[in-house]
């Protein structure tokens, strides 16, 4: 091997190695890496939507819910271009210039003096969160190789909406004592600094390693070698023509619209219904918590027991969780229920990922990666406007109802669609003739 992975350091085949032990020390900075991702979108969790009501007081829930609307639209977008620049340039100058974006951030949610400066501050965020997460998780999956691609996703995903919850939980606290600004922006600030540190200093260049996988990569078994398609027949791949991984896009959407009104929309209900700003912060905290926590244990579990199922089962759980919000009215009840989306999110979110790893060839992997995060985090941008337009035409409570009849149906839709795409002896016939 002639080539030198972008970042300046030569490698040869003799000292690449695929595997989570053989790779643990990067493995491990990658997880640190992003938990600061995480981090930078917990510091906005329980304070963004209180603030477009008490600072700027914005009336309208869809007019509220714009901040939420440039993040998701601008993040899917950076998504798709973060696969296809890592595969062109390299995944660590994807990486570096995701947390050079995050820089201002902080400050311009501190202390914006007006709410355009909030939707440019989430825009930024969307182009930061796009580059840094789909990046870690591109460079987990080239790391570890085909066996334990379950358990990558899950401590990838693990990391990060655990930090998501641990920070909106603080920044819940901070804000409940010191106010919604500049105090809890602070902490997004510390985070964008290490980070970039972190990424600068300490990350190594995995490019070669998809490489390696690559060369190693047998045909699949219709005999045909899917390893050169262009970028537009991988977005095709990805969003109608392949059965698994087009379920698997629908799921994410859908997916990312019920965290969408898990952010927007179910923290000015717990408001009108007379909660204080460290309660909402519980509340909000809780549901990635468990969603976080709970992906370490699952990711691993799809390498054992198949992707498919614990696909249906998540989305299914979540209709019940958002049902059981629209339903409720105490704080205990809003709690189960956030456990509940929780675990159904836990159950999804890793095996998504880790779908798209088992069907992508190494070759194309990072872009389909890119076209499926395209897609899940459209789900954003669509959760917002719906939520918002649906809550403004009908109220709180008949939006939420709403995204839980769809999240139903979108479990429906994988149990009748998806094929198995674990790489099990016994089921990569089948797989290879679903497709």
């Amino acid at each position: 091997m002639t080539a030198a992975p972008a970042g300046g350091t030569h490698a040869r085949d003799s000292d690449l190695r695929l595997g989570l032990r053989a790779n643990l020390a990067q493995f491990v900075l990658l997880v640190v890496v992003n938990a600061l991702v995480g981090g930078m979108l917990g510091q906005e969790r329980t304070v963004l939507p209180l603030l477009a009501d008490d600072v700027f007081h914005l009336s309208a829930y869809t007019s509220a819910l714009t901040y939420i609307v440039a993040f998701g639209a601008t993040k899917a977008v950076t998504n798709f271009f973060a696969g296809t620049f890592s595969d062109r340039y390299g995944r660590k100058p994807v990486l570096v210039g995701g947390w050079l974006i995050a820089l201002p951030v902080p400050a311009m949610l501190a202390w914006g003096p007006s709410w355009g400066w909030i939707i440019a501050a989430n825009v930024l965020l969307g182009v930061n969160q796009g580059l840094t997460w789909s990046t870690t998780v591109i460079m987990k999956i080239d790391l570890v190789g085909p066996e334990r691609r379950g358990l990558a996703m899950g401590f990838n995903e693990a990391a990060g909406y655990v930090a998501v919850a641990a920070t909106a939980m603080a920044t819940g606290a901070v804000a409940d004592h010191y106010g919604l600004r500049p105090e809890p922006f602070l902490l997004g600030a510390a985070y964008a600094v290490l980070a970039l540190g972190l990424c600068t200093l300490a990350v190594r260049e995995t490019r070669e390693h998809a490489r390696l996988e690559a060369a190693r990569h047998p045909l699949p078994h219709d005999g045909h070698d899917h390893s050169t398609l262009t970028t537009g027949q991988v977005a095709r791949r990805v969003s109608l023509g392949d059965k698994a991984l087009s379920a698997a896009s629908w799921a994410g959407m859908v997916n990312n619209l019920n965290d969408a009104l898990a952010w927007g929309v179910f923290p000015l209900l717990f408001a009108a219904h007379g909660l204080g700003v460290t309660r909402i912060g519980i509340l909000a905290a809780l549901y990635p918590a468990v969603w976080g926590a709970g992906q370490m244990l699952t990711g691993w579990w799809s390498d054992h027991a198949g992707r498919k199922h614990l696909i249906t089962a998540g989305m299914l759980l979540q209709a019940v969780a958002i049902a059981l919000v629209a339903a409720g009215t105490t704080f205990g009840v809003w709690a189960a229920a956030q456990v509940l989306l929780g675990l159904g999110t836990a159950l999804v979110y890793p095996t998504l990922l880790a779908s798209i790893g088992d069907v992508a060839h190494p070759a194309w992997r990072a872009r389909a990666v890119g076209v499926y995060r395209l897609w899940r985090d459209g789900g954003f941008a669509v959760g917002a406007l719906l939520a918002g337009a649906l809550a403004d035409a009908y109220g709180l409570t008949t939006a939420i109802w709403a995204v839980a009849a769809l999240t139903a149906a979108s479990g429906l839709t994988v149990a009748v669609r998806m094929y198995e795409t674990h790489p099990r002896p016994d089921s990569s016939v089948a797989a290879s003739a679903a497709r």
